[in-house]
């Protein structure tokens, strides 16, 4: 955590106002960045981000840097976030000449105040929450339950079921949802090698599987699979929404077309399961996948070297890949892994094949599922590290726990968060490291959380079955479509 002037106590921050107002800007001007995580009587780690890489540094900042007729400098202090009523002033005066605010200056503030009051109950089931996502105009949320259940929330309308959809087939649990850019059309995927798609857009809010509404199947095995059984840990929709791409426990990366209704690609992918997939950009042409077998990878359509070979592979995680999230614009991306550890990357710094020893022995047995993690590998490092910087301070055990960017809209990515096994949300600064903020509600792992895309909310959704809602309301009240505020404890720094 950045230090700042000794008389400023926590009090003073006011409603929900992250330390971020009071304190100096996360983009350093020319200081050393910070260490990321915890220790004892510390929110940092001892790791040092100096190195970070300049570039995601300086794209970052300006994001959210607002225009410099506003920005002011301190003799002997980092550079100061501005006021809301200077950046109001300011764009009255017309200080940036365009009569508004600009995509940076908006960022700017919007970032400072954190979804970090509440919560809220939006809902609770009784089984696990294992998806929670917003759609990409932040209308509708999605959230999947281990008990067949996916409910689909009308936001703008009070959080409104509006679609209650009962799974067709479902083993295990649903692993995994995605919305088709239209919004038209959700698919479903569990431990199956068949994803169910439904329409959305029915005027039915009941849809219960081949009862009320057809659940078309989308089936992902061939004859080659000799009758084998293997089940979809991650689907996504192309942003053209004609494509499906997802990574299954057989170790493959599948592309699905949906307009010829088949398979169109499968590559062998990882020499383990295949946890999460995802598209790095809007072109649909590079495809990133993380596996058990702690490797991130990168897969170029447009230039298949040869048969299950990727464009380039990324090293430094000890153990298994969980997810990974793309930033959006074909270079960086960040990954969960089991070594507990959240990894930024750049794409252009893969190699074509692993290093021959990159698997670091391990003199213990572990398995995450139900374990601790073992102590004696906290501080541990991968000698062929590839990844620009390393965030620690969550806990990625018992499940497939999910990380994210934060929005580009109203906060110019300048956040990564991420659930947690002990039953929170953290908020990590992406430039420094700085642990920001630890959401505690729950009394279950945390699988995921999603954060609006315009508006400082924030969605955790947990094993304990609750659906909450983190959010910085300006009037200082509970937000009229919330139900009954649950009182938990939350931190934030």
């Amino acid at each position: 955590m950045f230090s700042g002037p000794s008389e400023i106590d926590a009090g003073e921050m006011g409603y929900a106002m992250s330390r971020l107002e009071i304190e100096s800007d996360l983009c350093d001007t020319g200081k050393d960045f910070c260490g990321v995580g915890s220790s004892s009587g510390s929110h940092r780690s001892s790791e040092n981000l100096a190195d970070l890489d300049h570039e995601i540094s300086q794209v970052t900042k300006l994001k959210s840097t607002p225009h410099q007729r506003l920005s002011r400098e301190v003799p002997g202090r980092h550079q100061l976030p501005v006021s809301t009523v200077r950046m109001l002033a300011g764009r009255e005066s017309n200080f940036s000449g365009r009569g508004r605010f600009s995509a940076a200056d908006c960022c700017h503030m919007l970032s400072r105040y954190l979804p970090v009051k509440g919560p809220w109950l939006v809902d609770q089931m009784n089984s696990r929450a294992y998806v929670s996502q917003f759609s990409t105009d932040g209308s509708l949320f999605i959230a999947g339950f281990q008990g067949s259940h996916i409910r689909i929330y009308n936001v703008e309308k009070g959080w409104k079921v509006q679609k209650d959809i009962l799974a067709k087939s479902l083993r295990w649990t649903v692993t995994d949802t995605s919305l088709s850019p239209d919004q038209r059309n959700l698919v479903y995927a569990s431990m199956s090698p068949i994803v169910h798609i439904v329409d959305v857009g029915s005027g039915a809010t009941e849809s219960h599987a081949n009862v009320t509404e057809i659940h078309d199947g989308l089936d992902f095995s061939s004859d080659e699979d000799g009758g084998y059984s293997f089940g979809i840990f991650s689907v996504k929709f192309s942003t053209d929404g004609r494509e499906l791409v997802a990574g299954s426990s057989d170790d493959s990366i599948y592309v699905y077309d949906l307009e010829a209704n088949r398979v169109s690609l499968r590559t062998i992918a990882h020499t383990s399961d295949v946890n999460t997939v995802c598209f790095a950009d809007e072109s649909g042409n590079l495809i990133l996948s993380g596996g058990d077998d702690n490797l991130c990878k990168v897969w170029d359509r447009r230039c298949f070297i040869g048969r299950d070979k990727p464009a380039g592979v990324l090293v430094g995680h000890l153990e298994g890949v969980t997810f990974i999230d793309s930033r959006g614009d074909g270079r960086y991306f960040i990954s969960n892994g089991k070594d507990q550890t959240i990894k930024l990357w750049d794409i252009r710094k893969m190699s074509s094949t692993p290093p021959a020893k990159h698997e670091v022995l391990r003199n213990y047995e572990w398995d995450y599922r139900w374990m601790d993690y073992p102590p004696e590998s906290r501080d541990l490092k991968h000698p062929f590290d590839q990844s620009v910087s390393t965030y620690k301070g969550h806990s990625v055990l018992r499940t497939l726990i999910r990380c994210y960017f934060s929005p580009v809209h109203s906060t110019g990515q300048k956040y990564i968060y991420t659930g947690s096994n002990d039953s929170s949300v953290y908020i990590y600064d992406l430039v420094s490291g700085d642990k920001v903020a630890v959401l505690k509600h729950h009394s279950s792992p945390v699988r995921d959380c999603n954060w609006h895309p315009h508006y400082p909310t924030l969605i955790s959704s947990s094993w304990d079955g609750d659906l909450v809602k983190w959010e910085f309301p300006g009037s200082g009240e509970a937000p009229i479509m919330s139900k009954k505020r649950v009182r938990r404890r939350h931190f934030y720094y």
